[in-house]
């Protein structure tokens, strides 16, 4: 049932799969329900096997007809079934699935204003794909009575209220324990309010024939590590630390010293042969952090000169600061023809001065995308994908939007499916940006450096969540990655 898909669909595209696999190749319309439904229902029964009684809320749409049909299956199986009808059935398929559920013996109810009847789940068929606008009315009061229910619930397709295209809840939103979704993913359970309020997610193509993804194209992909280890082949014996790339880390202002050194560590643990530190402390105050690495004090941003020549990677923002020096230092090296991954502060300097460059990463949170994009960060998550589009479109380069799922955008879009909340803490961007940073500057092109670096810095995350994700700090993360990066998953 779980079958593995890599691509993303926005719900146009969806219902496009849906068109070509019945009107092009003849699949029953019907029959794609009740596939759906089974699904649906084999999943319920995995996530909550003791569960005997349901209570299974139906909108008026095909996400409707889905559950009519689930709630036929739970009868014959022995199930006590309530079916609650939120609106009148508007499609055919629906219909058939309503009177089936009915000439079986199956009753329905119209208690949307009241609170849940008693059940051990709750099965949401309220709305589909096609949401633009908040559910209001009678959908909204019965979201609401939904998530105030004390039993988990299993979605079909996608949680009633999560916008497919955007992944924003558009509130009031259900919050599923799992998801049962179909055909094709929908991008927007895999970033912003997705990945909280969708739960287990599960995917099912239904048996549709595989040509049908060839005649639509997909927005998304989401990022497969398969692709991106034969980039790091076994070094030869005669392999020397110059051969595996030399990596520049610019930040650590006065009383900043902590960020540049956890990049410089992750740049270590990505497999880079030689990391230098450049920043405004002595080595003495810098090297106890990172004995590995090889610092310089840089006082006036010709220092540094001599740095940029030996680096075939740059990494600039974190401690930086936002003060004359730190300007200096941006200014210098925002110049330079040397690939550079841009973070943090580095951020906040372009953001007052934008550029435009081919070549670089950069590496915003929300907060700073929309600092970058003269926005505020609410507008950004309301749109991830827009957000992203347009930094590119801006400042060009890949731009990799952190927060959950993760978005990176080159000449594709991609999407990170790893990561947990644990890693909401300090020191986290840090360690992605030397890591990519030392993907880079091992010779891996832009593109494919962002993507690993940001699969292998949530793998890492979720490795040490599994261990307890509370207290979850950078440096356990940047522990785990030489277990990583280069290791074909298994």
């Amino acid at each position: 049932m779980n079958k593995t898909s890599q691509r993303l669909y926005t719900a146009r595209q969806v219902r496009e799969l849906d068109r070509v696999a019945i009107e092009d190749f003849g699949v029953d319309g019907y029959e794609l329900m009740k596939r759906a439904s089974l699904a649906g229902y084999r999943l319920l029964r995995y996530c909550f096997p003791g569960a005997g009684r349901l209570a299974v809320y139906c909108g008026s749409g095909n996400n409707g007809g889905d559950g009519y049909v689930l709630a036929s299956l739970a009868r014959r199986a022995g199930l006590r079934v309530e079916l609650v009808a939120v609106g009148e059935s508007k499609s055919e398929t629906a219909k058939q699935a309503l009177a089936e559920f009915e000439q079986a013996g199956g009753a329905v109810t119209h208690r949307e204003h009241e609170a849940c009847p008693d059940a051990d789940v709750i099965v949401d068929a309220l709305l589909g794909t096609g949401l633009e606008r908040a559910p209001a009315g009678v959908y909204g009061r019965t979201i609401e009575r939904i998530n105030e229910a004390d039993c988990p619930v299993l979605a079909l397709d996608i949680p009633s209220g999560l916008h497919a295209d955007t992944g924003k809840a558009l509130e009031p939103c259900v919050t599923a324990d799992a998801t049962a979704t179909f055909i094709g993913r929908k991008l927007g359970c895999f970033t912003s309010d997705g990945r909280a309020v969708t739960g287990l997610l599960y995917f099912d193509d239904l048996d549709v024939p595989d040509e049908i993804f060839t005649r639509v194209e997909s927005t998304a992909t989401v990022i497969a590590p398969h692709r991106y280890v034969s980039f790091l082949q076994a070094r030869p014996a005669t392999a020397h630390k110059g051969d595996a790339g030399r990596v520049l880390i610019i930040g650590g202002n006065h009383e900043m010293p902590g960020a540049p050194c956890l990049s410089a560590r992750s740049a270590h643990s990505s497999g880079a042969g030689l990391v230098y530190l450049a920043t405004r402390l002595k080595p003495a105050d810098i090297v106890p952090n990172t004995p590995e690495s090889m610092a310089a004090e840089i006082t006036t941003p010709k220092d540094v000169e001599p740095m940029l020549a030996n680096a075939d990677a740059i990494a600039v923002g974190p401690g930086l600061g936002r003060d004359e020096w730190a300007r200096g230092i941006w200014d210098r090296v925002s110049t330079t023809t040397i690939p550079l991954v841009v973070d943090a502060d580095a951020l906040f300097l372009l953001a007052e001065n934008p550029l435009h460059r081919d070549d670089w990463i950069l590496t915003p949170h929300p907060g700073e995308a929309a600092r970058l994009l003269k926005t505020t960060t609410a507008d950004v998550q309301a749109d991830r994908v827009a957000a992203v589009r347009e930094l590119r479109n801006r400042y060009g380069g890949i731009i990799v939007l952190k927060g959950p799922g993760t978005l990176v955008l080159g000449q594709a879009l991609y999407v990170c499916d790893l990561g947990n909340p644990g890693m909401a803490s300090g020191g986290m961007g840090d360690a992605l940006t030397g890591l990519i940073a030392g993907l880079r500057g091992q010779g891996i092109p832009t593109e494919e450096s962002a993507c690993y670096g940001v699969w292998c810095h949530a793998r890492a995350g979720d490795r040490v969540a599994s261990r307890g994700a509370v207290g979850l700090t950078a440096g356990d993360l940047i522990d785990e990655l030489p277990g990583i990066v280069g290791e074909a998953p298994v």
